[in-house]
C-alpha cells in the first residue's frame, strides 16, 4: 500500500466515517446530563503557602551570601527594562516580551465555549495549524516537480534548498536528501510527482528512526503516585500559557493537577500562573515574588502529596541559556524533586518558540548540556512557515517534540504525531490522492 493511501485512509477515510457515526441527540443528552468534562470546578486556588520548610524537613538548598547574589544580580525578570534587553541581545530572540506568555481575559465560560467550538480531530487540527508551513513548503514542491521532467541530480540539489528553507536543518537535509536518492534507485522511480510521496514518507522515517513511535510520543507517567513534570525555557516562549494548556487537558482527562509558581523572579510570571490556574480550575501553589524557586517546588509536592494529586507541574525561573549560574540554580530545583519524588522529574519539557527557527535549536543545544530534556514542546508552530524545525531538534538533538502549539485557545496543545504532521504538510495532496 502507498505511504499517501495509508494516510489517507487514517487521517482522512477515518475522519468521514468518525463524523457520520456522531448522533447529535446522544452528544445532546450527554452534555444535559453533564457526561462532558466541564473544564470549571469549585475548586479554588490554594491559598499562599508559607515560605518557611517544615522545622523537621531539610531546606531544599543552601547557599554562601555570595552565590545567592550572584543568582539575584543575573536573574532575568527582575527590572522589566533589563529582561528584554537581555533576551534580544544575547539569547537572540527579537520581539519577545511578556505578552507571550500572557493570558487572553477569562470570561465566564470562555473554556467551555472553546471545547464546544473546538470538536476537532487531531489531524484537521494539524492540517489548520499547519497552514502556514504548507503553503510554504508544498508551494515549493510543486514549483520543482513542476519543472522537472525526470528525477535527476539537479532535482535533488533543488529539493535539498527546498528543505533547508523549511528549517529542516542542514545535517538532516543531507541525509534525508541520501536516502532519497537511494530509494528513487531502489523503485526505479523517473516521475518527480512520484517522488512527493517519497518524500512524505522519509520525513516520518527521520523523525521516528529505529524507535516505535510508543516509544517517542506522549508524556511519561507515573503509576506508584504523583508524576511531575517540569518546564524549563526563556522567558518569551509561551512557557507558562503552555503549563495553562496543559493543566486543562490533564484535568479533563480526569486527572486532579496541581501547578507550583517557581518563577518567582520575573514581574508578573506568577500571577499569570495564577490566573491559569483560576481560569483552569486547579490549584497553585506560590510564595511572593523574588523567592527561592526550590523552596516553590518542595511546598509544591508537599501541597500536591496532601490533596492527592496525580500530577504537578512545576514552572521554572526563564533564563538565558548562556547563563550559568542561573542554569546551575535549575539544577538545584531539579535536585529537590528528586529527592521528594523518587523518580522525579517524570518529564523535564524544554519549551521553544518554533517562530524562532534555528535560534529555538540553539537554546535547544545548550538546555540540553545542563539538564536532562527529556522532551520538546514547540509553541507557535501554527506562527510559522518554517515546521521543519521539527525534524532538525528530532533528528540532530535525538530529544522528541512531546507537544506542539497550534493555535492560540487552550484546547490547541497536541500530542506530535509524526503522521499527523506530515499530513499537515501534504494534506491536500494526500486527500486528492487516487491510487492508480
Amino acid at each position: 500500500m502507498s505511504f499517501f493511501k495509508k494516510l489517507k485512509d487514517k487521517f482522512v477515510k477515518g475522519q468521514d466515517v468518525e463524523e457520520e457515526g456522531k448522533d447529535p441527540a446522544v452528544e445532546e443528552q450527554a452534555e444535559e446530563d453533564g457526561s462532558v468534562p466541564s473544564a470549571h470546578s469549585d475548586e479554588e486556588v490554594s491559598p499562599e503557602v508559607s515560605e518557611s520548610l517544615p522545622e523537621n524537613e531539610e531546606p531544599p538548598m543552601t547557599e554562601e551570601p555570595a552565590a545567592e547574589e550572584a543568582v539575584d544580580s543575573d536573574v532575568p525578570g527582575t527590572e522589566e527594562d533589563d529582561k528584554e534587553e537581555e533576551v534580544e541581545s544575547e539569547a537572540g530572540i527579537h520581539g519577545e516580551d511578556e505578552a507571550d506568555d500572557s493570558i487572553p481575559a477569562a470570561v465566564e465560560g470562555e473554556v467551555q465555549e472553546e471545547e464546544e467550538d473546538e470538536k476537532e480531530t487531531i489531524a484537521s487540527k494539524f492540517k489548520k495549524g499547519l497552514t502556514k508551513t504548507r503553503n510554504s513548503f508544498s508551494s515549493k514542491i510543486n514549483d520543482l516537480v513542476a519543472r522537472y521532467r525526470t528525477v535527476d541530480e539537479d532535482f535533488f540539489e533543488e529539493l535539498e534548498e527546498v528543505l533547508i528553507s523549511a528549517d529542516v536543518g542542514v545535517t538532516t537535509v543531507m541525509e534525508m536528501i541520501e536516502e532519497l536518492e537511494m530509494e528513487v534507485k531502489r523503485r526505479n522511480v523517473q516521475d518527480p510527482q512520484k517522488v512527493k510521496e517519497i518524500i512524505s514518507e522519509k520525513l516520518v522515517d527521520i523523525y521516528y528512526g529505529d524507535e516505535d513511535a510508543g516509544e517517542v510520543e506522549g508524556l511519561a507517567e507515573n503509576p506508584d503516585g504523583l508524576t511531575v513534570y517540569l518546564f524549563v525555557g526563556v522567558n518569551g516562549v509561551g512557557k507558562t500559557t503552555t503549563i495553562g494548556k496543559l493543566a486543562h487537558r490533564l484535568k479533563s482527562e480526569g486527572k486532579n493537577v496541581t501547578l507550583a509558581a517557581g518563577d518567582t523572579f520575573r514581574a508578573g510570571a506568577i500571577e499569570q500562573l495564577e490566573e491559569w490556574g483560576n481560569r483552569v480550575g486547579v490549584n497553585v501553589t506560590k510564595h511572593s515574588e523574588g523567592s527561592d524557586p526550590a523552596a516553590v517546588v518542595y511546598d509544591g509536592i508537599k501541597a500536591a502529596k496532601s490533596r492527592g494529586a496525580d500530577v504537578l507541574i512545576c514552572d521554572t525561573a526563564g533564563r538565558l541559556q548562556n547563563k550559568v549560574n542561573l542554569m546551575n540554580e535549575l539544577s538545584k530545583v531539579k535536585r529537590v524533586i528528586e529527592r521528594e519524588v523518587p523518580g522525579a522529574p517524570h518529564e523535564v519539557l524544554l519549551v521553544l518558540d518554533a517562530t524562532t527557527g534555528q535560534n529555538a535549536m540553539s537554546q535547544a543545544k545548550t538546555f540540553a548540556e545542563v539538564t536532562d530534556v527529556s522532551g520538546i514542546v514547540l509553541s507557535k508552530l501554527d506562527g510559522t512557515a518554517k515546521g521543519g524545525i521539527v525534524l532538525a531538534i528530532r533528528n540532530e538533538l535525538e530529544i522528541p517534540v512531546k507537544l506542539v502549539g497550534l493555535g492560540e485557545k487552550v484546547t490547541d496543545l497536541e500530542t506530535f504525531d509524526a503522521h499527523a504532521f506530515v499530513y499537515g504538510l501534504f494534506a491536500e495532496m494526500i486527500e486528492d490522492y487516487e491510487e492508480e
